[in-house]
C-alpha cells in the first residue's frame, strides 16, 4: 500500500475521480468505477472487486482501519483535508472514503446457480435507482443473480450504487441481450414468468417452487415481444385502484418474496 497527500482540486487525480463519477464513458474507457461511503466499499471488497485509489479523509475516517483493510496491497490510499473531501464525495457524510474500483464482468456462463435458483431479469431498465432498489430486494430475497438485458443505464452508476446500499456487489449482476438470456434459461430448464397485463394470471396462482426467472419491462412499455413469446408463463399484480401498473421495483419486490413464501424459506 501506497499514500499520497493531496490538497489542490486541481490535482490530476482528483479531477479523473470526479470524471469518473459523472461520465459513463470515462468509466468504460478506463476500467475503473467510483464507490463512496465505508458500507459499499467493504461490500466491494468481500465481492473481490480490487481498489486502485482510495481517497480518505483523516478527520472522518480511521487512518488504521484503512492502512488494516488494504494491507499488503498495491493500492494508493491518498490522504484528503475535509474541505476537499467534501468537493469530491458524492454526498455527505459518507464516513470519509471515495475509491476508484477496478471494474469487472460477468457473464452468463460465470453465474453460480444452486438446484432451484430464483432470477430477476430486467429488460431496458432506465432509471439507476429503479434498478438499484430491484437489487436491493433480490439481495434481500436470496435471489441467485440479476441479468440486465438491453442495458440502457450504466451498472457502475454511483446513482445506482447509492440506491442499492451496495447490493449491486453482494448480488451476482450480469448484462446480456434479451436472446442470449433466453437461450441461456431454456439452457438450464429455467422456467421464464413474464410480468405483464395481457393474458395473464394471479402471481400467486403461478409455481415459482422449481428454477425460476421472473421477468420485467419498464414501466412505460412493458416487456418486448420476444419475452412474452418466450414465456412458461405470464403473470400479473391484482391493480385494485385507476393505475394499471406499479414502479418495477415494487413489482420486483412483491414477485421475489412470493417465491421466497412459496420456498418455505420464511419460517
Amino acid at each position: 500500500m501506497k499514500r499520497e497527500i493531496i490538497t489542490s482540486a486541481q490535482n490530476p487525480k482528483i479531477k479523473e475521480l470526479i470524471s469518473l463519477q459523472e461520465k459513463s464513458r470515462v468509466r468504460k474507457e478506463k476500467g475503473l468505477f467510483v464507490v463512496e461511503g465505508r458500507r459499499e466499499f467493504e461490500h466491494c471488497l468481500q465481492a473481490g472487486f480490487k481498489v486502485r485509489t482510495a481517497f480518505v479523509c483523516s478527520e472522518i475516517i480511521d487512518s488504521q482501519w484503512i492502512e488494516t483493510v488494504l494491507a499488503g496491497s498495491d493500492s494508493l490510499v491518498v490522504d484528503l483535508p475535509a474541505a476537499l473531501y467534501q468537493k469530491v464525495a458524492y454526498r455527505s457524510g459518507t464516513e470519509g472514503i471515495v475509491a476508484e474500483m477496478e471494474c469487472r464482468q460477468r457473464s452468463l456462463e460465470s453465474l453460480a446457480l444452486g438446484p432451484e435458483p430464483l432470477i430477476v431479469v430486467l429488460e431496458s431498465v432506465e432509471k439507476p435507482g429503479n434498478l438499484g432498489a430491484v437489487l436491493r430486494s433480490a439481495d434481500a430475497a436470496g435471489a441467485d443473480a440479476v441479468i440486465v438485458c438491453d442495458p440502457l443505464t450504466d451498472l457502475y452508476n454511483p446513482n445506482l450504487i447509492r440506491s442499492s446500499i451496495g447490493a449491486i456487489f453482494t448480488v451476482p449482476v450480469v448484462t446480456a441481450s434479451s436472446e442470449e438470456t433466453i437461450k441461456w434459461l431454456k439452457d438450464n430448464n429455467i422456467q421464464i414468468l413474464t410480468a405483464q397485463l395481457q393474458d395473464s394470471q394471479w402471481y400467486y396462482d403461478t409455481s415459482m417452487l422449481g428454477p425460476t426467472a421472473i421477468v420485467m419491462g419498464t414501466e412505460s412499455t412493458g416487456l418486448t415481444q420476444i419475452w412474452r413469446n418466450a414465456a412458461d408463463a405470464h403473470i400479473r399484480i391484482p391493480m385494485l385502484g385507476r393505475l394499471d401498473s406499479l414502479n418495477v421495483s415494487v413489482s420486483a419486490a412483491i414477485l421475489l418474496f412470493e417465491a421466497v413464501r412459496q420456498r418455505n424459506i420464511i419460517h
